[in-house]
Protein backbone atom coordinates (compact mmCIF):
# COMPACT_ATOMS: atom_id res chain seq x y z
CA UNK A 1 0.00 0.00 0.00
CA UNK A 2 1.40 3.33 -1.05
CA UNK A 3 1.77 6.19 1.54
CA UNK A 4 -1.04 8.55 -0.09
CA UNK A 5 -3.92 5.36 0.59
CA UNK A 6 -2.17 4.80 4.30
CA UNK A 7 -2.67 7.94 5.02
CA UNK A 8 -6.37 7.85 3.61
CA UNK A 9 -7.18 4.99 5.76
CA UNK A 10 -6.75 6.47 8.62
CA UNK A 11 -8.64 9.17 8.08
CA UNK A 12 -11.00 6.92 7.37
CA UNK A 13 -10.77 5.50 10.43
CA UNK A 14 -10.81 8.30 12.39
CA UNK A 15 -10.52 12.22 10.47
CA UNK A 16 -9.40 14.16 13.77
CA UNK A 17 -6.19 12.12 13.94
CA UNK A 18 -3.54 14.76 13.95
CA UNK A 19 -0.81 14.88 11.47
CA UNK A 20 2.10 13.82 14.24
CA UNK A 21 0.45 10.88 14.79
CA UNK A 22 -0.39 9.94 11.02
CA UNK A 23 3.21 11.10 10.57
CA UNK A 24 4.60 8.40 13.24
CA UNK A 25 2.22 5.30 12.10
CA UNK A 26 3.41 6.22 8.24
CA UNK A 27 6.90 6.69 8.90
CA UNK A 28 6.75 9.56 6.92
CA UNK A 29 7.76 13.35 7.84
CA UNK A 30 5.03 15.60 9.05
CA UNK A 31 5.73 17.97 6.32
CA UNK A 32 5.56 15.30 3.85
CA UNK A 33 1.74 14.40 5.23
CA UNK A 34 0.54 17.44 5.40
CA UNK A 35 1.66 17.90 1.82
CA UNK A 36 0.56 14.92 0.99
CA UNK A 37 -3.46 15.91 3.02
CA UNK A 38 -3.15 19.15 1.32
CA UNK A 39 -2.78 17.46 -2.03
CA UNK A 40 -5.44 14.97 -1.79
CA UNK A 41 -7.83 18.02 -0.70
CA UNK A 42 -6.69 20.04 -3.79
CA UNK A 43 -7.48 16.98 -6.15
CA UNK A 44 -10.82 17.04 -4.72
CA UNK A 45 -10.26 13.35 -3.05
CA UNK A 46 -10.55 14.44 0.39
CA UNK A 47 -13.74 16.32 -0.04
CA UNK A 48 -15.12 17.28 3.43
CA UNK A 49 -14.43 16.34 7.38
CA UNK A 50 -17.26 15.30 9.56
CA UNK A 51 -18.67 13.90 12.43
CA UNK A 52 -21.00 10.85 12.39
CA UNK A 53 -23.89 11.50 14.82
CA UNK A 54 -25.90 9.10 16.95
CA UNK A 55 -29.29 9.63 16.18
CA UNK A 56 -30.81 8.28 19.04
CA UNK A 57 -28.92 10.22 21.06
CA UNK A 58 -28.94 13.73 18.88
CA UNK A 59 -32.66 15.66 20.06
CA UNK A 60 -32.26 17.43 16.57
CA UNK A 61 -31.69 14.78 14.21
CA UNK A 62 -34.40 12.34 16.53
CA UNK A 63 -36.96 15.24 15.32
CA UNK A 64 -36.10 14.43 11.71
CA UNK A 65 -38.10 12.13 9.74
CA UNK A 66 -35.76 10.08 6.79
CA UNK A 67 -36.91 8.32 3.65
CA UNK A 68 -35.48 6.02 1.21
CA UNK A 69 -37.11 6.67 -2.10
CA UNK A 70 -36.69 4.30 -5.44
CA UNK A 71 -37.34 6.64 -8.26
CA UNK A 72 -37.66 4.97 -11.76
CA UNK A 73 -36.85 7.02 -14.45
CA UNK A 74 -36.43 7.61 -18.24
CA UNK A 75 -33.05 8.31 -19.38
CA UNK A 76 -32.55 11.59 -20.69
CA UNK A 77 -31.18 11.59 -24.40
CA UNK A 78 -27.94 12.87 -24.02
CA UNK A 79 -27.50 12.92 -20.57
CA UNK A 80 -28.78 9.47 -20.07
CA UNK A 81 -29.40 8.88 -15.54
CA UNK A 82 -27.47 12.57 -15.05
CA UNK A 83 -29.22 15.46 -15.98
CA UNK A 84 -32.49 14.02 -13.88
CA UNK A 85 -30.12 13.36 -10.87
CA UNK A 86 -28.71 16.78 -11.25
CA UNK A 87 -32.36 18.32 -11.17
CA UNK A 88 -32.79 15.91 -7.70
CA UNK A 89 -29.69 16.30 -5.85
CA UNK A 90 -30.16 20.29 -5.94
CA UNK A 91 -33.43 19.86 -3.29
CA UNK A 92 -32.07 21.00 0.24
CA UNK A 93 -34.05 17.85 1.00
CA UNK A 94 -31.97 15.37 -0.46
CA UNK A 95 -29.14 13.96 1.50
CA UNK A 96 -27.81 11.09 -0.81
CA UNK A 97 -28.20 10.25 -3.98
CA UNK A 98 -27.61 7.01 -6.04
CA UNK A 99 -27.83 5.56 -9.49
CA UNK A 100 -28.72 1.39 -8.87
CA UNK A 101 -29.11 -1.51 -10.87
CA UNK A 102 -31.80 -3.33 -10.71
CA UNK A 103 -35.66 -2.77 -9.78
CA UNK A 104 -35.07 0.89 -9.50
CA UNK A 105 -32.78 3.49 -10.98
CA UNK A 106 -31.91 5.88 -8.52
CA UNK A 107 -32.00 5.57 -4.79
CA UNK A 108 -32.58 8.84 -2.95
CA UNK A 109 -32.00 9.69 0.86
CA UNK A 110 -34.09 12.61 1.87
CA UNK A 111 -34.76 14.55 5.23
CA UNK A 112 -38.00 16.24 6.53
CA UNK A 113 -39.19 17.68 9.65
CA UNK A 114 -42.46 15.86 9.23
CA UNK A 115 -44.20 12.57 7.43
CA UNK A 116 -46.09 14.88 5.80
CA UNK A 117 -43.27 17.12 4.48
CA UNK A 118 -41.66 14.40 3.34
CA UNK A 119 -44.92 12.76 1.83
CA UNK A 120 -45.38 16.59 -0.49
CA UNK A 121 -41.74 16.86 -1.07
CA UNK A 122 -42.10 13.73 -3.31
CA UNK A 123 -45.62 14.52 -4.20
CA UNK A 124 -45.13 17.95 -5.52
CA UNK A 125 -41.41 17.96 -5.97
CA UNK A 126 -39.75 14.52 -6.82
CA UNK A 127 -42.66 12.90 -8.83
CA UNK A 128 -43.91 15.77 -10.87
CA UNK A 129 -39.85 16.27 -12.45
CA UNK A 130 -39.70 15.23 -16.26
CA UNK A 131 -38.44 11.72 -16.74
CA UNK A 132 -39.64 10.35 -12.93
CA UNK A 133 -41.92 7.20 -13.82
CA UNK A 134 -42.52 6.12 -10.44
CA UNK A 135 -41.26 6.08 -6.70
CA UNK A 136 -41.76 4.12 -3.82
CA UNK A 137 -41.08 5.75 -0.28
CA UNK A 138 -39.87 3.94 2.49
CA UNK A 139 -39.72 5.71 5.93
CA UNK A 140 -36.37 5.20 8.13
CA UNK A 141 -37.65 4.10 11.17
CA UNK A 142 -34.67 3.31 13.44
CA UNK A 143 -31.04 3.16 12.29
CA UNK A 144 -29.56 0.27 13.76
CA UNK A 145 -25.66 0.61 11.53
CA UNK A 146 -24.03 3.38 9.25
CA UNK A 147 -20.78 4.26 8.22
CA UNK A 148 -19.65 1.30 9.85
CA UNK A 149 -21.16 2.84 13.15
CA UNK A 150 -23.43 0.28 15.41
CA UNK A 151 -25.51 3.18 16.79
CA UNK A 152 -27.33 0.40 19.37
CA UNK A 153 -25.48 0.19 22.57
CA UNK A 154 -24.99 -3.72 23.60
CA UNK A 155 -25.77 -4.55 27.13
CA UNK A 156 -24.45 -7.93 26.65
CA UNK A 157 -24.28 -10.53 29.82
CA UNK A 158 -20.80 -12.28 30.64
CA UNK A 159 -23.00 -14.86 31.67
CA UNK A 160 -22.66 -18.20 29.47
CA UNK A 161 -26.48 -19.64 28.67
CA UNK A 162 -27.67 -22.71 30.04
CA UNK A 163 -28.10 -25.65 28.08
CA UNK A 164 -30.92 -27.92 28.99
Amino acid sequence: MDSTEEILNLLRDNARISVEDISAMTKKSVEEVKSIIQQLENDGVIMKYAAIINPEKDSKAKEKVCAEIEIQVTPEREHGFDGIADRIYRFPQVKSLYLMSGGYDLKVIIEGETLQEVALFVARKLSTLQGVRSTKTHFILKTYKENDIVYIEENSDSREGAMA
